[in-house]
């Protein structure tokens, strides 16, 4: 079997790599099952030296990694530089911040002493997409490595290029061999891979329908699991709210990586007092934006990654528009991979814009008639990742925001993720936590220690 890398802007085939064997496969499990005998016996000190140096290398080729994230996946180059800028930001914030979150924690009881100690678990699969290809990645990789974890990566396919060129970024780095790996290969050796008894443990970033599969396995092989599942994020707009601010804001996060975020403002639901100007600035927002070439530096949004996510996108448009809302943007224009901006308006529950994630750039205009209104449309869904609210009253942004079933809300401020703070969801966005110390915690044995007099 082969996998293609294809540039979705020019459609030329940039590389093609054959999968590997089971032969391969079974070298990479047993090396990583060696190397996580060494590597785990490292200091949480001594692993933190190794990962901060993988930071300073994406520093140094930060320009190279990021032409081959715009070749294989097609988002500007601007926002490729930033997601290198963003994993080696990680790595510092890790090295900086590990040996405080993996500290034994003291616990006073009747015992002599009594503490808990955190422990690596092995080598951990990760299962990830080509959206944010090195970011997504580096989420998983680098709180589970500094903890003592080996990493094993089946990267998309049509991301190889990035999946390989992040196995040299570690290695190069100076990471003993096996410590981080990728698998070349399609989903189907997932399942013998999550029966191994060397995978410790996976973590998942894809659909819902991936995210059970994968579950499922893990499930009955009594091994843990993190399921990041995409969104239907809310962006909740009041009537006192800086309308202007809120809006480009709005368009800025639906918009960015050609709308292929799973945390961006999805469905805009606003107040009815102020949802006219509040549309007619998204509008004028959506007007400005610049597509083409994404190596361009004029280009804010480039290509869709890849044909069959823009017949996705363009599906879920027209039967929305079917089942009653209304393109404020003219008919859907699209060329390859290229699909203009979209917004529709008079979108309710039981609409496909509504209910269903739209992972393309399509925004949705929602109607509230109050805050308590705001509240009941914006928890009408099956996912629960990000969330936002704009409001000048903060009291009432941070009352409301306790109401919001999401795994983040974010007042007046755009929806991201953050090596400092807990990113996950809930609902069918998903379980488990990455970064921040709820992250490097997911990996590890929690063990209790308790001495006797």
């Amino acid at each position: 079997m082969t996998f293609s890398s294809i540039n979705p802007y020019t459609q030329q085939t940039l590389q093609t790599y054959s999968a590997d064997s089971p032969a391969v496969i079974e070298q990479k499990l047993t090396r990583a099952d060696a190397a996580f005998r060494d590597w785990s016996a490292l200091s949480v000190r001594e692993r933190t030296v190794y990962l901060r140096a993988v930071g300073e290398r994406l520093l140094t080729q930060t320009q190279q990694l990021a032409e081959l994230t715009t070749a294989e996946m097609g988002k500007p180059l601007r926002e490729a530089v930033a997601e290198i800028e963003k994993c080696a930001g990680a790595c510092t914030f890790y090295a900086d911040h590990a040996e405080a979150f993996l500290a034994d924690q003291i616990i006073k009881t009747d015992a002599a002493k009594s503490y808990v100690t955190y422990q690596p678990l092995g080598a951990v699969l990760a299962i990830m997409p080509w959206n944010y290809p090195f970011w997504q990645v580096f989420r998983f990789a680098i709180p589970g490595l500094i903890a003592g974890n080996v990493g094993l990566l089946k990267h998309a396919p049509n991301v190889f290029g990035c999946s390989l060129a992040m196995d040299d970024v570690f290695r190069d780095s100076g990471l003993p061999d096996g410590v981080f790996q990728s698998l070349l290969i399609g989903t189907e050796p997932v399942e013998g891979l999550l029966r191994d008894r060397r995978v410790k443990a996976v973590t998942l970033t894809g659909s819902g329908r991936a995210g059970t599969a994968v579950a499922s396995v893990a499930g009955r092989e009594i091994k843990k699991s993190v399921l990041e599942l995409g969104g239907s994020d809310a962006l909740i707009v009041l009537a006192d709210a800086d309308l202007e601010q809120a809006a480009e804001t709005a368009v800025k996060s639906r918009m960015q990586n050609a709308g292929q975020s799973c945390i961006a403002a999805k469905r805009f639901i606003v107040e009815t007092s102020v949802k006219k100007q509040f549309t007619e600035l998204v509008l004028h927002h959506i007007s400005k934006i610049q597509q083409g070439d994404p190596t361009d530096e004029r280009t804010t949004m480039g290509p869709m990654a890849r044909p069959d996510l823009a017949d996705a996108i363009e599906q879920q448009c027209h039967e929305s528009v079917a089942q009653g809302a209304k393109l404020l943007t003219g008919a859907i224009q699209r060329d390859g991979c290229n699909v203009k901006p979209m917004v529709l308006d008079g979108v309710k529950p039981g609409i496909a814009a509504f209910d269903e994630e739209t992972f393309g750039p399509l925004a949705v205009l929602i109607e509230a008639k109050d805050e308590a209104d705001a509240i009941r449309l914006a928890n009408h869904s099956d996912f629960g990742l990000g969330s936002a609210i704009w409001t000048r009253d903060l009291d009432r942004a941070e009352r409301l925001a306790r109401q919001i079933q999401a795994g983040s809300v974010f007042v007046n401020g755009m929806m991201r993720s953050d090596a400092r703070v807990p990113f996950g969801g809930i609902k069918n966005s998903g379980f488990g936590r990455e970064l921040s110390e709820a992250g490097i915690k997911e990996f590890v044995n929690v063990k209790t220690v308790w001495v006797e007099r």
